[in-house]
């Protein structure tokens, strides 16, 4: 594999953050600066950290950078969570975020698992 962008883990974080985008877009204006920011900013460190940790020269570095990007994907899932509490979206609204949430989990649990395997 040549590039990060070839990963599986890479595309659905990708179509995770446009949603993420999309719904908060509809999110009140005084949230900009919070749960608006929060949800853009975790929802794009999963990919920082997919590329960030396929570049990394050691299995154990690329396992960190993997898990980190894994620990985003739950505070994504936490913020999905709070905005519902909020009333600033349905759950029927975030049913494709979750799904991506979880996919992007089990994948990052592979590449997790493959780089500590290589260790």
């Amino acid at each position: 594999m040549d590039s990060y962008t070839q990963l599986d883990a890479w595309a659905v974080g990708l179509d995770l953050v446009g949603e993420v985008y999309e719904l908060t877009k509809d999110f009140p204006r005084e949230e900009m600066y919070g749960l608006t920011s929060q949800m853009r900013r975790a929802s794009t460190s999963i990919l920082l950290n997919i590329a960030e940790g396929f570049g990394r020269y050691t299995y154990a570095d690329k396992a960190n950078k993997y898990t980190i990007a894994r620990g985003e994907c739950n505070e994504v899932e936490a913020c999905l969570f709070i905005a519902i509490k909020l009333r600033y979206c349905t759950h029927a609204r975030v049913k494709q975020s979750f799904e991506l949430v979880i996919r992007e989990k089990k994948l990052l649990s592979g590449l997790m698992t493959a780089s500590k395997a290589r260790a």
